[in-house]
């Protein structure tokens, strides 16, 4: 059994996976840079991060730093499937433009 998935959700063998991991433009799904300075990334990270091993893949992440290049996160959230991570990232972006 893989670790590894593609944006997909197709398990992918690790030198694929290392190969991908490569392409920022293949591992990020959304940012943006709010109004009151946070940073808000969505990316795909094909490693499954459901370390409780009692759902499907959790294989994107968004999290949400006080300004871009400052690393120290707020909030974090992790899904399977990209569109679950286009729309938290919606959610994220509206959580925290209004604090």
């Amino acid at each position: 059994m893989t670790d590894k998935y593609d944006r997909n959700g197709k398990p992918l063998e690790l030198m694929e996976w290392a190969r991908l991991m490569e392409n920022t433009g293949y591992k990020i799904v959304a940012q943006n840079e709010l109004a009151n300075g946070k940073f808000v990334s969505t990316v795909w990270l094909g490693l499954d991060h459901d370390f409780t091993s009692k759902g499907p893949p959790l294989i994107f992440e968004t999290m949400v730093f006080p300004k871009r290049g400052e690393y120290s996160e707020l909030d974090v959230r992790r899904y399977s499937t990209e569109a679950q991570a286009k729309q938290g990232h919606a959610r994220m972006v509206n959580k925290w433009s209004k604090r």
